[in-house]
């Protein structure tokens, strides 16, 4: 009886011209028929079900100009084809898409809430992240330059993280462990500064003095022609590059370091000569795309191509060393950046150094004061609003951000996540200060 009742729902007007025929033709009809419906069902495709999502932590990319490659069983951080491994995926961003400006930054400061619960439950036993002081350093500034505002007395979660910073300080001002001192020592003492900077006073002043000491200039035997002058290394004998100096000019500027200092416009110098401007550098290399590369010849990237993060990383240096707004290298880096505008995945390396390259483009465009920008289009953009959907969509369910691609150590959580908050926070701001 079923069978007959597929076979008038599959055919209804052969149905009615079998009601009219013999019984003997209605019978050899409706068992043909059936054999048909039969046969079309077992030819219909099978809708399969949706493979989970299942991609494992990950880390940060390559420092090399070709595309990295992902294990298997993980999905690299979602470029704009790529389904997101975030708490809520693409619905997240179209959800966030629709909100207005308060809800957004309401939602916002929720996903800040679930990434600083997540690094909490990360905090080592005697109040570090992983015995790491840049690590550490990072995590207090997440705290303390939330819409939290945590400060040393708000917690033990706070109080043992920024004295186990402050154990860490060396005689001649370093704050580190044993590789990495100026990247250390500026994210420590930005940490120590964002939850007490009169408790830390000496630990922050010594920090300003062992950063300074490794600028390339007179007192190092460089002289102003040199390549590298006024650059900041790895705190050693290694080479000056802009990764190193934008976090040190960032420290300095964060802890009020003296602003008539001549360490400013060394710095400056060195900045210049890692841009793509033939004007303004006198490398012969430079390029006119108006970018910047890791250090005078050297790009990540490939040969001396820009790309995103140094860009930024250029941007926010010309700022702290007060080049105005109407500078023609500021100028130059800000259409290489609108030119090149995407916060779905790194300009220029894919998903290598992906959450360093948003964060620095957060605290660049925070430094450069203006909440909207040109796309290569010709739109007006909202940076704020652009780079919150984008850190909204990625969150992982329980509150961490975390990069697939393996390299430069963004496959740790703590790391990732730290970087993100961050990332929030800077858009956060920025978007309050253009009210």
């Amino acid at each position: 009886m079923t069978r007959f009742i597929l076979v008038f729902c599959w055919a209804p007007h052969l149905g009615a011209k079998v009601l009219e025929q013999p019984l003997y033709m209605k019978k050899l009809t409706l068992i043909i028929l059936s054999i048909l419906a039969l046969v079309g069902c077992e030819k219909q495709p099978v809708a399969e079900k949706p493979v989970p999502n299942t991609a494992p932590t990950g880390a940060e990319g390559a420092a090399q100009k070709a595309k990295p490659s992902t294990p298997a069983g993980s999905t690299k951080v979602q470029p704009k084809t790529a389904k997101s491994d975030g708490a809520s995926g693409p619905a997240a961003k179209d959800a966030a898409s629709n909100l207005d400006s308060a809800a957004l930054a309401k939602t916002a400061k929720k996903a800040v809430d679930r990434g600083l619960r997540f690094l909490r439950s990360k905090q080592s036993e005697n109040g570090s992240y992983g015995n790491h002081v840049g690590l550490t350093g990072m995590a207090l500034m997440a705290f303390g330059e939330s819409h939290r505002d945590y400060r040393y007395d708000d917690g033990p979660f706070i109080s043992r993280a920024a004295d186990w910073v402050a154990k860490q300080a060396r005689a001649d001002g370093a704050i580190t462990g044993d590789a990495t001192h100026t990247y250390n020592t500026a994210l420590a003492i930005m940490g120590l500064q964002a939850v007490d900077p009169k408790r830390f006073a000496k630990e922050i002043k010594g920090g300003q003095s062992f950063l300074v000491k490794f600028q390339s200039d007179e007192e190092r035997k460089y002289k102003e022609a040199d390549k590298f002058y006024g650059g900041i290394g790895y705190g050693g004998d290694e080479r000056p590059d802009l990764s190193n100096l934008h976090y040190a000019l960032e420290a300095l500027k964060k802890t009020d370091y003296d602003p008539k200092s001549d360490v400013w416009a060394k710095a400056q110098k060195f900045v210049s000569r890692c841009q793509n401007r033939s004007e303004s550098n006198d490398q012969p290399w430079a390029g006119n795309d108006g970018g910047f590369i890791y250090a005078p010849g050297q790009s990540f990237a490939g040969g001396t191509t820009s790309y995103g993060a140094m860009s930024f990383a250029g941007l926010k240096s010309l700022i702290f060393t007060r080049a105005g707004k109407d500078d023609p290298r500021v100028k130059a880096v800000l259409q290489w950046i609108q030119k090149n505008y995407d916060f779905s995945l790194h300009p220029g390396m894919d998903t290598t150094s992906y959450f360093y390259y948003l964060q620095t483009a957060a605290e660049a465009l925070r430094a450069y004061g203006e909440s909207k920008l040109k796309d290569s289009k010709g739109r007006t953009r909202s940076w704020t609003r652009d780079l919150t959907e984008r850190m909204l969509q990625i969150q992982k369910p329980d509150g961490s951000w975390v990069n697939a691609n393996k390299k430069y150590w963004e496959g740790n959580p703590i790391l990732a996540t730290a970087r993100s908050v961050i990332t929030i926070n800077h858009a956060l701001r920025s978007a309050d200060a253009q009210k």
